[in-house]
């Protein structure tokens, strides 16, 4: 027999289920979350900004409802994986995807280089932003909207770890900046600069994997 504690859990369930549904890979407001699913509007609003709480959902600036970091990031890891394993393979360097956690950036996907020398951060890694070439591109600074708009990419000589570079772009969902691919590696390994070698390997990367985030 079903309680009526377990019949509220259920129901409760099934709505938040929906709403995920309606809200898909878009952003909308609670009245069009109300609309898709069937929802009063008050509802909806209620229940969107509790699953907010729990990182479900996400607030735009404009108050409409997105997908949460608990579920943009399962889903970046999963599409993420295979790109990055091919990037590591095409380049020889390791191949990392962040993606920004307040103050800091979290490496969620990591393939490292087979070479004995080679840049490391471990999945789970965590740093302050706006160090290195992953950091300065989620943080936003103004150097690398710069680096972006000139060249597709932001580089890092040696800046975080000496000794060390790295060339970093950003994946974007829906026009948000969900993460961004970063390839490291030792100097000593470049020929002109971690973005003049291997760039437009990571842009290629980047773009590959926002295609998957739509499909």
């Amino acid at each position: 027999m079903t309680t009526d504690n377990g019949t509220a859990s259920n129901r409760t369930l099934e709505r938040a289920a929906a709403i995920l549904d309606a809200v898909g890979s878009s952003a909308i407001s609670a009245s069009e979350v109300a609309r898709r699913t069937g929802l009063s509007v008050s509802t909806a609003h209620r229940l969107g900004l509790q699953m907010v709480e729990y990182g479900f959902l996400q607030r735009t600036t404009e108050g409409a409802f997105r997908l949460g970091h608990r579920l943009v990031r399962s889903t970046l890891e999963k599409a993420a994986a295979p790109i990055l394993e091919r990037l590591r393979d095409e380049t020889g360097e390791t191949a990392q995807l962040w993606v920004r956690r307040g103050t800091e950036r979290i490496c969620i996907v990591n393939f490292e280089s087979r070479h004995e020398l080679r840049a490391t951060n471990p999945s789970g890694s965590r740093l302050p932003l706006p160090a290195g070439s992953a950091g300065r591109l989620l943080a936003g600074t103004d150097d690398a909207l710069e680096e972006i708009e000139r060249s597709g990419w932001v580089e890092s000589v040696g800046s975080r770890t000496p000794g060390l570079g790295s060339v970093s772009v950003g994946v974007y969902a829906a026009d948000q900046l969900v993460g961004a691919i970063c390839l490291a590696m030792p100097l000593a390994r470049t020929a002109q600069s971690p973005g003049r070698d291997y760039g437009r390997h990571v842009v290629s990367a980047a773009e590959q994997l926002e295609g998957e985030l739509v499909s």
